[in-house]
C-alpha cells in the first residue's frame, strides 16, 4: 500500500510537472506573436499615412518622380490667328472720281490729225455719207477715240440713221464730209471763213464739213441738263442734220415740251426741255417752229 501510493504521488508530480513545462512553452511561443502585433499596426498606420486617409498630422508620402511633359507637336505649336474684324461701311476704300477736265487751250496748232479707222455702215435707208474725223494737233485728245464715240453717236437708236433719214460711215479717206474738233481760236477760224461768227463759244457746219469747238465738246453747255457726253449727241445730231438737208433752225414746240435737236439750245430753251436726239423713245420726230 506503502510502495502504491508513492507510485500515485510520483505519477501527479510528473503530471503537474508537464502541465507546467507546456505552460511554459505556451507562453514563450505567444510571447513572440504579441510582440509582432505591434510591428503590425506600425505597418497598417504607415500604410494609412500612404494614401492620405489620415489628418493633417500624418506622414507626407515619399516624393513621386517628375515627368516632363511630352514636347508640343508643330501642329499644336503654332498659334492660333485672331479673327479677321468684320468690315465696316467706312473699311471700304471710295473710288476717286475721274477728274472733270476745266481747262480748255484756247489755241492749238491749227493743224489736224485724222483717225485711222474704218466702220461699217450704219442706216436704214437714204443716201450713205462717207465721213471722217479730225482733231487738232497739241489738244491732248485721241483722235481714235473721238471717231469712235462719234461713230456710236450716229448709230444711236434715237438718231438720224435709226429712222431713215440717211446712212453713215466712217472713214480714214475719200470722206464726203469732215467732223473737225478745233480750239476755240482755230473753231472761230474756220467758221469765220464760211461767213459765220461763233465768238469762241459755239460750233458750225461749213461746206467742208462740220466744225466742233473743243470747249463744247468737253464741258457741254450751261442750259444743258445732262453730263457733256450726252451733249456730244446734241452737237452731232444738230450739225450732221445740217448735212442731211435741214438747213432752218426750229422754236420750242411748247413749255415743258423737249426741244427739238435742231433748236440752237446752247442760246435758250424758251420753255423747252434740254435734247440731245432727233426722236423721243416711241420713234416720233421731235420738231417746233421754224426759226431761221
Amino acid at each position: 500500500m506503502g510502495k502504491r501510493r508513492a507510485t500515485q504521488q510520483s505519477r501527479r508530480q510528473q503530471s503537474r510537472r508537464g502541465r507546467a513545462g507546456r505552460s511554459r512553452g505556451r507562453r514563450r511561443f505567444v510571447l513572440p506573436v504579441l510582440a509582432l502585433v505591434p510591428v503590425a499596426l506600425a505597418g497598417g498606420a504607415a500604410l494609412a499615412h500612404y494614401e492620405g486617409r489620415d489628418g493633417p498630422e500624418a506622414a507626407a508620402p515619399p516624393p513621386r518622380p517628375v515627368t516632363a511633359p511630352p514636347s508640343p507637336t508643330p501642329t499644336t505649336a503654332r498659334p492660333t490667328p485672331p479673327p479677321a474684324p468684320k468690315p465696316t461701311a467706312t473699311a471700304r476704300p471710295t473710288p476717286k472720281p475721274t477728274p472733270k477736265r476745266t481747262a480748255v487751250p484756247q489755241h492749238g496748232a491749227g493743224t489736224f490729225t485724222t483717225a485711222r479707222a474704218t466702220g461699217e455702215p450704219v442706216g436704214s435707208g437714204g443716201t450713205l455719207r462717207r465721213y471722217r474725223v479730225q482733231v487738232e494737233d497739241g489738244i491732248d485728245l485721241s483722235a481714235r477715240e473721238a471717231a469712235a464715240e462719234i461713230e456710236g453717236i450716229l448709230a444711236h437708236p434715237r438718231g438720224w440713221a435709226a429712222h431713215g433719214r440717211g446712212r453713215f460711215q466712217l472713214v480714214s479717206e475719200n470722206a464726203d464730209f469732215v467732223i473737225r474738233i478745233a480750239t476755240p481760236d482755230t473753231a472761230d477760224r474756220l467758221c469765220a471763213a464760211n461767213g459765220m461768227n461763233t465768238h469762241g463759244e459755239l460750233n458750225c457746219e461749213t461746206s467742208t464739213g462740220v466744225v466742233v469747238n473743243l470747249k463744247r465738246w468737253m464741258l457741254g453747255s450751261p442750259t444743258f441738263a445732262g453730263p457733256p457726253h450726252e451733249y456730244r449727241h446734241l452737237i452731232i445730231n444738230h450739225e450732221v442734220g445740217h448735212e442731211i438737208g435741214l438747213r432752218r433752225h426750229m422754236g420750242c414746240a411748247g413749255p415743258g415740251r423737249l426741244a427739238p435737236v435742231m433748236m440752237q439750245q446752247i442760246k435758250g430753251l424758251d420753255g423747252c426741255r434740254s435734247n440731245a436726239y432727233p426722236y423721243d423713245e416711241e420713234g416720233i420726230y421731235i420738231e417746233g417752229p421754224l426759226v431761221s
